[in-house]
């Protein structure tokens, strides 16, 4: 969920600040790229480089390097921003952004910002019930943005009652709760195939091709992201996927087309972005072949073509397919996407430089079935799958 997510969390001066280095741990064991701001008074409770070490990366809490001059760039660090947390949010800081004050470098992030921001107050019980902490916070919410309460307990004043800190575990569980609600792909299951198939000859020798499965992965993983459960059927690859993916470990066309078959019918959405073999051969040798006349021939029968088959069977899915063509590129993807009665069809080119097999980038137009045609440039095949996830929830 928050893989590769940029999370910048502000931490305030409040006692309730040691808490910001387990905030900013889970966040970095989620894999996220996790960046600190601090207020000058914050630094009096943790230390930057507590932060630092754990973040992995710089602390901010001035608009300057002191020690370079270098400028500290509060509308790049907003924009870096896929949501911000301010934890732990004081009464002082919570005034100033209800009230639109910039007199540090964290209140002028907040002005900056056009990413949700979750605020997670810290503060005393009377600072807590009183009716201007009540009004600023009504504010903040009125801005849209995403209040995560305070428990209640023994505060730091001797007092007991409403004001605490919520735990670290419990702001992370809150976040990811909210971020799930809000996925585009909620609630929708989707097969994605990808790699090579390798049609046997003998125990030991196939007929395969390049396909490294990366492009597929990249699918699953971006579908994850987007909130889908995924099933994933893979080819032989040495690619690892993520623990929240089935995956389904095949090695032939008749394999791939059996485990497509089994799952198709209870997903909205399919995928088709293996390399799968067009011809098989017809007799297999049960022991291995040796190398005894001077020319061999290998009799070939036709495989069943999985993505005609599921087009055939088509209900309520979207289903996609992927062209990789070498010439009359166009015509042969339009003639596949009439054909196998697919939603749309990502089309790639031998030709050009960086794309097809075993590349880590790729470039591709997707051409739909209602006649529109976008093109991409060049590009890695995670930010295409990207680009291929945006047209399907489109459809949607």
């Amino acid at each position: 969920m928050l893989k590769d997510k940029n999370i910048l969390l502000g931490v305030c001066g409040s006692i309730a600040s040691y808490k910001a280095a387990e905030i900013v741990r889970l966040f970095v064991k989620a894999g996220a790229n996790a960046k600190v701001v601090m207020t000058k008074d914050a630094t009096s409770f943790i230390t930057p480089l507590t932060l630092s070490t754990l973040s992995k990366n710089q602390v901010f809490s001035n608009y300057s390097n002191p020690e370079t001059g270098e400028w500290n760039n509060h509308v790049e660090l907003a924009l870096w921003a896929d949501f911000i947390l301010i934890a732990p949010a004081t009464a002082n800081t919570i005034a100033k952004f209800a009230n639109g004050l910039c007199d540090n470098l964290l209140s002028a992030i907040y002005l900056s910002a056009k990413c949700p921001i979750y605020v997670a107050p810290a503060m005393d019980l009377d600072m807590w019930k009183h009716p201007t902490t009540k009004k600023n916070i009504e504010r903040l919410m009125s801005f849209g943005n995403i209040i995560i309460n305070p428990n209640s307990g023994e505060l730091a004043s001797g007092l007991n009652g409403k004001g605490r800190l919520a735990e670290p575990q419990e702001i992370y569980d809150f976040i990811i709760a909210k971020l799930d609600q809000n996925l585009p792909l909620k609630g929708k299951k989707v097969l994605i195939t990808a790699g090579p198939t390798y049609e046997a000859i003998d125990p030991v020798r196939f007929i395969g091709n390049h396909s490294s499965g990366k492009m597929g992965y990249a699918l699953a993983e971006e579908s994850l992201k987007n909130g889908a459960e995924v099933i994933l059927i893979s080819g032989p690859t040495n690619l690892l996927s993520n623990a929240s993916i089935k995956k389904i470990d095949v090695t032939s066309a008749k394999q791939m087309l059996d485990a497509c078959l089994t799952y198709f019918d209870e997903v909205d959405i399919c995928v088709m972005s293996a390399a799968v073999a067009d011809y098989a051969p017809s007799i297999v040798e049960e022991q291995k072949i040796k190398k005894q006349t001077e020319s061999f021939t290998i009799d070939l029968t036709k495989t069943k073509d999985i993505l005609y088959t599921l087009g055939q069977k088509k209900k309520k899915q979207i289903l996609v397919g992927f062209a990789l063509e070498t010439q009359n590129e166009e015509k042969n993807a339009l003639d596949k996407l009439q054909r196998k009665n697919l939603d749309f069809i990502v089309l790639n080119s031998l030709n050009d430089k960086g794309a097809g097999f075993k590349h880590d980038t790729n470039k591709i137009t997707i051409l739909d079935k209602n006649h529109q045609k976008t093109t991409f440039d060049l590009k890695t095949k995670k930010e295409i799958a990207k680009d291929i996830c945006a047209k399907i929830i489109s459809i949607l």
